[in-house]
């Protein structure tokens, strides 16, 4: 009797034991995870959240240069600032930084300090201020790639000359504009306004932002509608035969397919057969719809399994139509579920590079679109573009766009949560 009572003791401390690896082992495997994704956003968040911010350089402009009287240009119409010749007037602007400059090679590693276009940046305080703008006005012009990646630390001084693309000149130009003050930090609102440039300093993913924005709305547009009534109509109300059994599955098959086949499927019926406009977010939401379609299907066949029968048994018992019943009473019921699957759904394809790639979406896009008719880039697309270049401004960028892409993703997951545990009904 005693060896059978320990032989059962040793069982079950051999089970409780057992118990405790496996939940070791769980916890283990949970730990490394988190702890790899941990890493992969710190690693993202450290490269990328220095685009947030740009350096700008203080430069006092005498506005008393390029016109007599100040007053005047209250009365120019924007047009008529634009046909003003400012180029030599906004370099002379410059050049007053540093009086005693007299060499013309020492000038042009100057003007190298700020953006490309600090002639527009001082042509549009000019329009944005001509009612009231003084004799001399200070204006925060942007520095160039070169100089943020310096002023962030980013970039290496103990190199050679010769080995690296600002020269010595201009970073004696650039301590002495420290040591006075003109270099500071502000908040980079053009990265999150423009649209793409081929000068790291002035690129932005506004137009990727807008481009994928659109992109969603016609895959919501096209795609919530069809596939709820889809899975209605297969879960409800068709008869079960071969032809519907043939349809759930290649609906649950086109789920799996890989999603640069449906960029193909765009690229040779949407684009070629019909004729539709290149590079544009109405065809990459028609694409990103074909693709989300069995998503949402499948979703919401699982949700309308899930209401309990007497739903529908009592909405008949009381009178209902087939009908009533479903549309009153289930599909309300399993709302909540389709909801969730449909934002899952969008996830998905707010993530999703190939297809557009195939559909010409990748091309070079300086202007934000203003309908989804106009030619765009999307938030995916444009770290594709941006992690081939190879100026180090652009490394930053690349980081922050995943970083606004992983939020938008995060949101939209949180939001399907919160919407079924909101809505969801409790049996």
């Amino acid at each position: 009797m005693t060896d059978r009572i320990e032989q059962r003791i040793n069982s079950l401390n051999k089970r409780l034991n057992s118990e405790k690896r496996f939940r070791i082992y769980c916890i283990g495997a949970m730990s490394f995870a988190l702890a790899w994704v941990l890493i992969l956003f710190l690693n993202i968040f450290s490269s990328g959240y220095s685009a947030f911010y740009r350096t700008v350089i203080q430069v006092d402009v005498p506005f008393l240069n390029l016109i007599e009287d100040t007053t005047q240009f209250s009365e120019m119409s924007s047009e008529d600032i634009n046909n003003l010749s400012m180029y030599s007037f906004s370099k002379k602007a410059i050049y007053r930084l540093f009086p005693d400059i007299e060499e013309k090679k020492d000038k042009k590693m100057l003007i190298r300090l700020f953006s490309i276009e600090f002639e527009q940046e001082i042509r549009e305080f000019l329009k944005s201020n001509k009612s009231n703008i003084n004799e001399t006005e200070t204006i925060y012009l942007t520095a160039s790639d070169d100089v943020d990646q310096v002023n962030k630390g980013n970039y290496p001084r103990d190199l050679d000359e010769d080995k690296r693309r600002i020269k010595d000149i201009q970073l004696l130009f650039f301590d002495d504009l420290v040591d006075r003050g003109l270099v500071s930090y502000e908040f980079n609102l053009p990265f999150l306004m423009r649209g793409d440039s081929r000068e790291p300093e002035l690129a932005g993913v506004g137009g990727s932002i807008v481009g994928s924005l659109f992109t969603i709305l016609v895959v919501l547009i096209l795609s919530f509608p069809i596939g709820i009534f889809a899975a209605i109509y297969l879960e409800e109300f068709a008869p079960k035969n071969k032809v519907t059994d043939f349809i759930e599955i290649n609906i649950n098959n086109l789920a799996a397919v890989p999603s640069i086949v449906f960029g193909l499927l765009g690229l040779g019926i949407i684009l070629n057969t019909f004729g539709l406009p290149r590079s544009t977010p109405l065809v990459g939401g028609i694409v990103l719809s074909l693709m989300t379609l069995p998503t949402i299907i499948i979703a919401t066949r699982a949700s309308l399994r899930a209401v309990p029968p007497s739903i529908r048994e009592g909405a008949l018992a009381v009178g209902a139509t087939k009908m009533q019943a479903v549309m009153h009473h289930v599909v309300p019921v399993a709302m909540p579920g389709a909801l969730t699957g449909t934002i899952i759904g969008l996830a998905q394809a707010l993530g999703e590079t190939a297809p557009l790639l195939l559909i010409g979406m990748v091309a070079f896009v300086v202007d934000v679109p203003q309908t989804p008719l106009d030619a765009s880039a999307s938030l995916p697309v444009q770290v594709y573009l941006w992690s081939e270049s190879a100026e180090r401004g652009y490394v930053e960028k690349t980081s922050a766009t995943i970083m606004m892409l992983l939020g938008f993703l995060i949101l939209m997951n949180l939001a399907a949560v919160l919407i079924r545990r909101k809505f969801e009904t409790k049996w």
